[in-house]
């Protein structure tokens, strides 16, 4: 049975949230949560468990650089929040990440657009261990699609969080 602390950090974590305004299913696999978008930035956390981890018992790269990498794109997307459907989605271009410190305990990822474009984002993050040290930074160019073609050129929309339909 939970203890009245462990209820506490459940209840403030579900009300710091916020739900991913598209469907990603390999974030949810992760565990990340959205604390904050808006203005060009975005905040995200995740408290390590085991399978975050990598043979040293710290936080995988991959982890990092999936945060790194949602962390810009969010923030990329948030100038376009007031636009129908949350505007055009993104995709990476091209990203390069330096690694600083293992992470460990709970890690804040937080997102910058740095200047946009039209049809680019140019974007910087952070993740932050739960000490409050650097553990990884990034730079990454996204491109804003409405639309991405696929397997056989098909276009597949972006899955949006909540509707029912593709826009």
């Amino acid at each position: 049975m939970p203890n009245s602390k462990t209820q506490s950090k459940t209840q403030s974590k579900a009300q710091a949230t916020l739900k991913f305004p598209v469907h990603i299913p390999f974030v949810e696999q992760l565990g990340l949560d959205l604390h904050s978008m808006g203005h060009g930035q975005a905040e995200l956390r995740v408290d390590l468990k085991e399978g975050h981890l990598n043979s040293w018992e710290v936080a995988h790269g991959g982890v990092l650089m999936t945060m790194l990498d949602v962390a810009m794109a969010h923030a990329a997307r948030s100038i376009h929040m007031s636009a129908a459907g949350m505007g055009p989605g993104v995709v990476t271009i091209e990203m390069k990440t330096t690694f600083m410190r293992p992470g460990e305990g709970e890690l804040r990822a937080v997102g910058k657009l740095l200047h946009g474009t039209a049809t680019m984002a140019f974007c910087e993050g952070s993740i932050y261990g739960e000490d409050g040290k650097l553990c990884a930074h990034a730079t990454a160019t996204f491109k804003y699609l409405k639309a991405l073609p696929a397997r056989g050129r098909s276009v597949k929309s972006l899955q949006r969080a909540g509707a029912d339909e593709p826009v």
